[in-house]
């Protein structure tokens, strides 16, 4: 078998598939165990009756917190699945924008990042300067304000 891999190393394609099936593993485990824990819990309150409305409100605030926590997991396990993907098509590892590879630490910490550090920074310095300049047209909407 030749050491690379359509370009890729074979050791680095074998490690890259290893950190983000062992990653995909683990948060599916999470998800798993958090839809048991908020089944669990609903069984439970409908089983004994909440004595007063704070209760009430304590639990549902709870129940949103589990349920945000669900869905932030579940897109973190679809952005690995897009990983995969990228990984099986060659293109996994190297930067979107300046096409450089993605240094290792950075995929251990962030096994689904499609840029390196320094484009995602400059990405994450321009999407700040749009959410700046979409609230400043909002404000010009909302309160009439002339930049004149």
């Amino acid at each position: 078998m030749s050491t690379k891999t359509h370009g890729m190393n074979v050791d680095r394609y074998n490690e890259l598939r290893r950190i983000l099936e062992e990653r995909r593993d683990e948060i599916a485990g999470e998800v798993k165990e958090k839809i048991r824990h908020v089944r669990t819990e609903a069984t439970q309150t409908t089983t004994h009756r909440i004595a007063d409305a704070g209760e009430t409100s304590e639990s549902d605030i709870q129940d949103d917190i589990e349920f945000a926590l669900i869905q932030m997991k579940t897109e973190t396990l679809n952005k690995i699945g897009s990983a995969l993907a990228r990984l099986e098509e060659r293109t996994y590892g190297y930067c979107y924008e300046c096409g450089d590879e993605i240094a290792e630490q950075r995929l251990r910490a962030l096994p689904f990042a499609a840029r390196c550090k320094d484009c995602e920074e400059i990405r994450e310095s321009e999407l700040d300067r749009e959410r700046v300049l979409e609230s400043r047209s909002k404000a010009v909407l909302l309160f009439g304000v002339s930049s004149a």
